[in-house]
């Protein structure tokens, strides 16, 4: 479909040089809209039922897992060294948060796989619940 755009004349209402009060009008030729056409999108087709979401479904995003969080003062950071011990706020049997940017969308525990660590899934978050929201930082 094809859209075109009008000549446009802005009309203007000034009062006479001399300190009449009678408004004169005016036409301002500096005001003009060109006519613009545009053509049709082009239609594409879907592939499969998922149609362009497919694309997105072998991508990778990152997952970041907290454990707890702790506050300490710069003097403090650049003391610690291996063996330091950092205390986090939150107690060994609290569920650790899952975040996908810096939005929290599940909870789950820490568990060991062939040596590595990894998270049992416990909760996953849904839309508009309170457990959705960005992590709070000291």
């Amino acid at each position: 479909m094809a859209k075109t755009a009008e000549t446009v004349k802005e009309r203007v209402e000034t009062k006479s040089p001399a300190g009449n009060d009678a408004p004169q009008t005016q036409t301002d030729s500096k005001t003009q809209a060109q006519a613009v056409e545009f053509s049709e999108a082009p239609e594409t087709e879907t592939t499969g039922g998922g149609g362009s979401i497919d694309i997105l479904l072998d991508m990778n995003v990152p997952v970041t897992v907290a454990i707890g969080q702790t506050e300490i003062t710069v003097r403090r950071l650049l003391q610690l060294g291996p063996g330091s011990i950092l205390k986090l706020d939150k107690p060994i049997d609290a569920p650790a948060d899952l975040y996908l940017r810096d939005t929290k969308f599940a909870t789950g525990s820490i568990v060991v796989v062939d040596g590595r660590f990894a998270v049992k899934i416990k909760h996953i978050a849904g839309l508009g619940e309170p457990g959705a929201e960005k992590p709070k930082s000291k």
